[in-house]
């Protein structure tokens, strides 16, 4: 199957000549993730000319790299592809953004495992160290768990939409206090603040869910 780009039209060639027409922007993401589910590979040119910056953001947070940042958008749509089915995410933004996130950290990672340091990444790693239970340091390893990602997720959601909203923008998205402050029209003192009490509240919220262990 070959396929081009129209405006806001995707034109694809089956193997027997017919053709098919595909919205591509302005899908919703219900219909996109059809696609995927009906194995149609148009899926994959409707999810990269809709996210392709979105992802691309999350990446280069991260990475603060031009060519690791694009691998990393180009491998998610490969992971999307393979991950749906089975799964069928009730936010598709969310999934995509997740896994884009996830192929960063392991990039990350790989890049960095003799050294710390010179980057937003390892600001925010540093930040999180003081409240994330790690017993061998390794905080990178500790935020994949299932089980803390989990609880996590419950705390997130029970806190106030401002704090809710600077907690994901730094630990999610990786964004810098200056970028915070600017976002949310408070001072990178107040942001900073914010962010401390935050920290000791998992803290408290994770000794009490028993997630700490002596």
């Amino acid at each position: 199957m070959k396929g081009k780009v129209c405006g806001d039209f995707c034109e694809f060639t089956l193997d027997k000549g017919y053709f098919i027409t595909v919205r591509n922007m302005h899908m919703e993401d219900k219909e996109i993730i059809n696609l995927y589910l009906s194995r149609n590979e148009s899926a994959i040119t409707v999810t990269m000319n809709k996210y392709e910056k979105y992802c691309y953001s999350i990446a280069y947070s991260i990475l603060n790299n031009q060519e690791d940042s694009e691998e990393c958008v180009n491998d998610t749509w490969m992971k999307v592809w393979k991950a749906i089915p089975p799964q069928i995410p009730n936010c598709f933004r969310a999934f995509i953004g997740k896994i884009t996130r996830n192929l960063s950290f392991d990039k990350y990672k790989k890049e960095n495992a003799k050294k710390r340091g010179g980057s937003e990444l390892s600001l925010v790693l540093e930040e999180l160290e003081e409240c994330l239970p790690d017993k061998d340091n390794n905080v990178e390893e500790t935020i994949i768990e299932n089980e803390l990602q989990h609880l996590i997720n419950r705390f997130v959601e029970d806190l106030p939409l401002k704090y809710r909203n600077i907690f994901v923008r730094r630990y999610f998205f990786v964004n810098s206090i200056e970028e915070i402050s600017i976002m949310y029209g408070v001072s990178k003192n107040n942001v900073m603040v914010i962010l401390s009490r935050i920290r000791a509240q998992l803290k408290d919220y994770l000794w009490k869910e028993n997630y700490y262990v002596e």
